[in-house]
């Protein structure tokens, strides 16, 4: 399976898990506001979907996501019990979509340059 396609994967699931956890699991007091609150947890998460290319769709949500990893590392280290399992699922599911936007990001970059690039970061000289 491709960077690409394991990065949407975590980020449809990032997306499903704020569906459950806030409209199922963890719903808000009044049950007026789960709508509410289901489209705001998965806003962010939808704007990526306008991108051009399916490359570009994955660095942004990956951009969006380290808003929930930043919200799962909370829920994790300040929550108990069903919160904190939660919050870490969150967080490993932001972590994946990130880290297979960068594989991704990487893989292209290595085929722009006919794959002989070294793994760090390279300076290039300017040629007179």
């Amino acid at each position: 399976m491709s960077m690409l396609r394991v990065g949407f994967a975590a980020w449809f699931l990032l997306a499903m898990l704020q569906v459950v956890w806030h409209g199922l699991l963890r719903p808000p007091p009044s049950a007026m506001l789960v709508p509410a609150a289901i489209v705001l947890a998965i806003l962010p998460l939808a704007l990526p979907l306008l991108a051009r290319s399916a490359a570009r769709r994955l660095w942004w949500a990956a951009a969006v996501s380290l808003l929930y990893f930043s919200h799962g590392v909370m829920q994790a280290w300040a929550a108990s019990g069903l919160v904190r399992a939660l919050g870490w699922m969150e967080l490993v599911l932001a972590v994946a979509v990130v880290g297979m936007a960068g594989g991704q990001g990487r893989a292209i970059q290595r085929k722009e340059h006919g794959g002989s690039q070294s793994d760090g970061p390279t300076l290039h000289r300017r040629v007179r």
